[in-house]
């Protein structure tokens, strides 16, 4: 599982750098909400995966659902001339830094168990 997901992330970072894909600077807001929201679900995908608790279609609707909220807000907040866009990025910010601190000691604890494990079978 991890093997693909590393694929996909090198097949998708050389496919950036391929193709010239421009946008118009009024999107920038956009893309860049879109992609923090995207972060935010992607490494919440690889906590639940640690812990075992990992659903696709949990995955799929929260990634959906964050990256559309990211995008009201931004929406809105440029309609009304009020940045709501930090909310989003409090939000999702915080929120992945947690979920990866916990992904790291997860992967940490399951490291040292087999460990400690094949330590007591020598």
């Amino acid at each position: 599982m991890a093997i693909v997901m590393l694929i996909g992330l090198a097949a998708g970072i050389a496919l950036g750098f391929v193709f010239n894909v421009t946008y118009p600077l009024e999107y920038s807001f956009y893309i860049t909400m879109g992609l923090l929201a995207a972060m935010d679900s992607v490494v919440g995908a690889l906590r639940s995966y640690l812990e075992g608790k990992y659903n696709n279609l949990i995955f799929v609707t929260g990634f959906l659902t964050n990256a559309a909220l990211a995008g009201i807000l931004t929406f809105v907040g440029d309609k009304l001339g009020v940045p709501l866009y930090y909310a989003a990025i409090l939000v999702f910010g915080g929120r992945l830094f947690n979920n990866l601190a916990a992904s790291r000691r997860i992967a940490l604890d399951k490291f040292l168990d087999k460990k400690n494990k094949n330590m007591e079978e020598k």
